[in-house]
């Protein structure tokens, strides 16, 4: 058995890179368009999401202004990074969210199989990233 892929999602925004970092590198920004957290952008910084299944503790691994935050989410294994590009005055943003076990693998909070939570979750990444979208577009 294998782990699951990393879901994987890629958008163009029509919006300078700053703007884009600033909605994706403060707990206000991320509260905008993700769910309540008091993330901060300093590596090692331990913080929470509030999720429907509770306050997922997370914690900093990488902040490279304005390209990259990878933060691990929750206790699972799981990694989020955000990547940003500039494209001239746009911005592509890539969201990937690693760390999967093998598919009939039961995710604790959930009690539902690896494959199950992660179909759900790259529907519900479509449906973020495109909130996102209109926050920093908006």
């Amino acid at each position: 058995m294998s782990s699951l892929p990393d879901i994987k999602q890629t958008a163009l925004f029509n919006a300078p890179i700053q703007k884009v970092w600033s909605s994706v590198s403060t707990a206000e920004g991320i509260s905008s368009w993700f769910m309540p957290n008091d993330f901060k952008a300093e590596e090692g910084h331990e913080f929470h999401i509030q999720s429907p299944f509770g306050p997922s503790p997370c914690k900093v691994l990488v902040i490279d202004e304005p390209h990259k935050i990878s933060f691990s989410w929750d206790t699972d294994g799981w990694v989020v990074t955000f990547l940003l590009k500039e494209q001239g005055d746009k911005t592509e943003f890539t969201l990937i969210h690693s760390g999967w076990k093998e598919e009939d693998e039961i995710v604790g909070k959930a009690g539902e199989k690896s494959s199950v939570i992660r179909d759900r979750m790259n529907g519900g990444w479509v449906g973020i990233v495109q909130d996102l979208k209109k926050v920093v577009e908006g």
